[in-house]
Order: structure tokens, then sequence, then C-alpha cells
């Protein structure tokens, strides 16, 4: 078995899109992964080809050593678009080994701890904030704007059996309700990062909204990102404290100060998902930083991310995944979930387009708020290529094929 070709395919996701990569054997069989080619000037998909280009004609099962290979060649650039490139050829090559096997990916890794995998519905209100008419076109979801949308917002998460749901920061002390997003410069704000009084407040109310439409046995997590400074986070943290969020999740790149707004504060703190591998795993959990080490599966890759776990329950930390992407991606996810023991809740998106079931052969089975692991070989589903060509991307890369 030799590996042939390398493909990738794009589709419109209603406001983003999904990328799939292919990789198939000289035997016909097929490696899927999921990537995102969206952030920053993009470049992901070439990066993947070139990389991939390396492992042309070789055997795909020794994953191992083509990880290590990619890892050798990118060693004075790591993490980043590498390291994403590198995952996701990674998961491909996974999935192929796998179903040559003829088993589950979670087989490989060991076996699964869990049949039934916890979810929170992310995203929680956020695309009907930050999408608003347009969100309602694609999907139906009526828009949020006011707090007693809010309120119904958590009523509905409850009526549908969810246990947990997480949501981003919305705004209603403007013309129109917004999404507070400094971090990304999705407003026109300045870099600085400020946190004021208003904000504090306008945060308190939505959380109560949701706890008072969701229930009160609801996991309440809120996403603050890359919003604040080290100030702000734990000004924030200390204003939710009488919610007894599941966490607040916070992005930083600073173990010390993720290990200050953790002391100060009752509120239980996530983090690390923009964070790539063991290496930059590590200071954070030698310092204490998080309750939570949130993992990206797609970004790390699935063999990195289990090793990044078992790192992480030896400094008796649980991990969750961080997963927003289409239904491979949450496949890719629910492996990783299934299988290390040091498991805590795993992230997926809801609403979505209509065709987002139709991309995939098998989508991922949810009941009573649980995705049940899947059991067929590799990640369980395949992609649906015609219903990805259906879809066509705008402005996203043509789709392209690399072999021999």
């Amino acid at each position: 078995m030799r590996i042939a070709t390398i493909e990738d395919l794009h589709c419109n996701a209603g406001w983003r899109d999904f990328s799939f990569l292919k990789i198939t054997t000289d035997d016909g069989l097929v490696g899927w992964s999921e990537y995102l080619e969206g952030y920053g000037s993009g470049g992901l998909t070439g990066v993947i080809h070139r990389l991939g280009a390396l492992l042309i004609g070789d055997d795909p099962r020794p994953v191992e050593r083509h990880t290590a290979r990619l890892y050798a060649v990118t060693r004075q650039a790591p993490g980043g678009v590498n390291q994403q490139a590198i995952a996701a050829i990674e998961n491909a090559l996974v999935d192929i080994k796998a179903k040559a096997l003829g088993v589950p990916v979670y087989e490989m890794l060991g076996g699964p701890v869990r049949q039934r995998i916890p979810l929170y519905w992310s995203h929680c209100g956020t695309y009907r904030v930050g999408n608003g008419e347009r969100f309602k076109e694609m999907t139906g979801c009526e828009p949020i704007r006011s707090l007693a949308d809010v309120e119904r917002m958590g009523q509905e998460v409850a009526r549908r059996g969810f246990k947990g749901l997480k949501t981003n920061i919305f705004r209603f002390d403007g013309p129109t309700p917004r999404l507070h997003m400094p971090g990304f410069m999705w407003e026109p704000t300045g870099p600085e990062l400020n946190i004021d009084g208003d904000l504090v407040r306008g945060l308190v109310d939505q959380m109560a909204a949701f706890r008072s439409g969701a229930g009160p046995r609801m996991g309440l997590h809120v996403d603050l990102n890359f919003n604040f400074k080290t100030e702000g986070f734990i000004r924030l943290a200390q204003a939710l404290e009488p919610f007894e969020l599941t966490w607040v999740e916070i992005d930083s790149y600073d173990p010390a100060a993720l290990a200050l707004i953790r002391r100060s504060s009752r509120t239980r703190v996530a983090s690390l998902e923009s964070l790539y591998g063991r290496r930059q795993f590590r200071p954070f959990l030698e310092q204490q930083s998080v309750d939570v080490a949130i993992i990206d599966v797609a970004w790390n890759g699935i063999l990195e991310s289990m090793k990044i776990a078992a790192m992480a329950d030896a400094y008796e930390v649980n991990v969750a995944p961080h997963n927003f992407n289409g239904h491979l991606a949450s496949l890719m996810s629910a492996h990783f979930s299934a299988t290390v023991p040091n498991f805590r809740i795993m992230e997926i998106d809801v609403e979505d387009v209509p065709w987002k079931d139709d991309l995939v052969t098998r989508p991922p089975v949810i009941e009573a708020g649980d995705l049940l692991i899947p059991t067929g070989p590799g990640w369980g589903a395949e992609i649906n290529e015609e219903v990805v060509r259906a879809h066509p991307p705008a402005g996203a890369p043509a789709s392209s094929r690399h072999g021999r």
C-alpha cells in the first residue's frame, strides 16, 4: 500500500467554509480529515500539499514516522500553519490505517473508555447575534435581539436535552446587538482590550438570562477569547462567580498570567485551545494555570492530542476538545473523547446550514445531549464529495490534487 494522491476539497458553510483533506492509496483506500482554511492570510492548503508531497509513494501506515519527518522539516518554524498542516495529514493517515485494519480509530488508541460523550452546545446564541437576519435566512433560526431572546435560547437548549451551553459576549447597549470581539478586531476598536463597568454588568445580565431560561442544572460556559488583558479577565471571572460556571474560557499565551487569573477567582478556568504540541502545553500545566485543558484535535493531530492529554493527566487536569467545525471534525474529536481517561466534556456546534448533515455519509448521532461513539472503520464516516462540490465556497481556494 502506497500513498498515491493528496486532494483538498472546500465547501460553503454559510458564514465560513469547511475544508477537507483526502489522501488516497494506490489500492483505492481513502483517508479523510477536516481542517480550517480560515485564519489570517490563509495558505494552509498550500502547506498541506507542500508537506504531503514528501510522502507520495510511501506506505501510509507508519503514521508516527511520517509525523516525525514532517516535524523535522518544519522544526525551525514550529506551530501555526505548519502544525495545522501536519495535523491534517496525520489525521487522514490515521483514518487510512484504521480502515486498513477494519476498526474504528479509537480501537487503535486503546479502545473506548466511554460509549456516550456528553456535549455542550457551543456558540450558543453567538451566530444569532453576529449574523442576525442572514443567519435566519441560512438556518431558519430567529435572531437574538434582547435578553428575553437570550432566555428563550436557554430554554431551547434545555428542551433539546443538552447538559451544557457555551456563549460569547453579547452587547445590547448600541443601536443594534453585536458581539464583543476586540481581540479579533471584529469591531471598530483599538488593540487596548480595556474593560468597563457597562460591559461587566451586561455580561452578568446575559448570563442571568441564560440561567433563567436553561435552569439551575445547566452547565454554563463563557468564552472570553483573546478579548481582554489579565486585569479584565480577573474582573469578569470574579463578577461571574455567582453563576457557578462550568468554566470561563480564556485565551492567553502567558502561563503565569493565566495562573494568576485562576487564583484570583472561584470561577473555574479552561484554556489552551490555541496551543500546539506538548512543549507549548507543558509550562501551563507546570504552573497550574487551568482547571481544564482544551485541545484541538484538528490542529494538533489525534496522536499528538492523545499525548497532550496523557501529560495533562499527570498534572491532575482533565481535557476537552476544541471542536467548532463540521461533522467530520466532530467525529475526529469524538474518537479522542471516547478514549482519553481524563475527559471533561465535548464541544459541538448545533445550529448550522441545512446541508451540513449531507456532507458526510453518517452524521454524528446525538441522543439526550450525548454523542454516541461511531462504530464504523476509521472515523466512521466518509465525505460526500458530490454534496461538497454542490456548495462551492465563495473566495476559497479551488480544490486541487497532487500525486503520482
